[in-house]
């Protein structure tokens, strides 16, 4: 009898340590996705859509939830990620790549190291474009060069895409913008600029025809889109010149090559996707797996193309690569403090 309920004992805690051992970690979990800026963008727009639809290929089936996080162009986000949330893969954030430009300046309020994040993916690359109101007699950057007063562009922060983006163009151009901080997102800048406290905005020809108000204004003309920074010239904007074309027009130095390509180098990042450093390799491989089937699934892109984004994915393994490329020589970092310091 003894040998019977010894045999029946080990049994049964070995089954319990099995189906332990059994039982995915991500069941009954809850996942958050921390968005840097204010709800109605392209980022919170992604980061609900893949919330949506993380979940269900995920081993275990957790939920996902969104939280805007803003402040200092994101930054906020990026810093809670990176100190605060514990490394066991059930924090993120999607933030603007152009963060990673802040590090290299050495910013005191950076507390983050953008090359030891654990990167998930990003839906899609993008490209950079400015825009100013129409109803100003500004057609063209060169008659920006000619304004009695600068025009005045919203800002999400200091050393971020739409700040970098629109001073690059002035120096490129010679022409001066009145750059206005504090903005916590691009919907605010755009509110602003509807209601003519801003002229103009650096954003993303993504999020220009991906979301309102962007596709309503680029129908009805109320605003007008002045440059470009892809490769070549998207057939939407036929007419607008890139930035490269305006680099050969001015004959620019070497060195101001160099340094747009360094700004605009997290393009190819798109919108990533990342959690804390250290997150255990086998839930980052579990989550990039998912990220790419979300973003291979049909009904997914339908669904995203219905919310006019444009679905481009970058995989985690691509986007870690991405960032290991984004180190610089000192010689490429003192050239952009000095710039961004102008």
């Amino acid at each position: 009898m003894l040998k019977n309920f010894v045999l029946l004992t080990t049994y049964i805690l070995v089954s319990l340590s099995s189906a332990h051992a059994q039982t995915p970690f991500y069941e009954g979990k809850t996942v958050r996705i921390l968005v840097g800026f204010t709800p109605g963008g392209s980022y919170d727009l992604w980061a609900r859509l893949i919330a949506t639809h993380m979940g269900k290929y995920i081993p275990g089936t957790p939920t996902f939830v969104v939280q805007n996080m803003t402040g200092g162009g994101s930054m906020v986000a990026a810093n809670y990620v990176h100190n605060v949330a514990k490394p066991d893969g059930l924090t993120f954030a999607v933030v603007t790549p152009g963060l990673y430009t802040e590090q290299l300046y050495g910013r005191k309020e950076v507390q983050y190291d953008w090359f030891k994040l654990s990167y998930v993916g990003s839906p899609e690359r993008t490209a950079r474009i400015f825009y100013i109101r129409s109803d100003i007699p500004y057609k063209t950057l060169e008659d920006l060069r000619a304004a009695v007063e600068p025009a005045k562009c919203g800002v999400t922060g200091v050393g971020t895409a739409s700040y970098y983006w629109p001073k690059l163009l002035g120096e490129i151009v010679a022409f001066k913008l009145n750059l206005v901080s504090g903005y916590q997102g691009s919907s605010d800048v755009n509110l602003a600029i509807e209601r003519g406290e801003m002229h103009c905005w650096g954003g993303t020809l993504q999020a220009f025809f991906g979301s309102e108000p962007g596709r309503t204004w680029a129908k009805t003309g109320f605003v007008r889109v002045l440059a470009q920074g892809g490769p070549k010239r998207d057939p939407r904007l036929a007419d607008v010149p890139t930035i490269w074309e305006l680099l050969d027009k001015y004959n620019k130095s070497p060195a101001m090559r160099g340094l747009a390509r360094v700004l605009l180098a997290p393009d190819d990042m798109g919108r990533p996707f990342f959690g804390p450093p250290r997150i255990p390799a086998a839930r980052i491989k579990i989550l990039r797996a998912a990220f790419t089937k979300v973003l291979s699934d049909p009904d997914v892109l339908v669904d995203a193309r219905k919310k006019g984004l444009e679905p481009a994915p970058v995989s985690g393994d691509e986007l870690e690569n991405l960032v290991k490329e984004l180190a610089q020589p000192a010689e490429v970092i003192e050239r952009m403090k000095a710039f961004l310091q102008n």
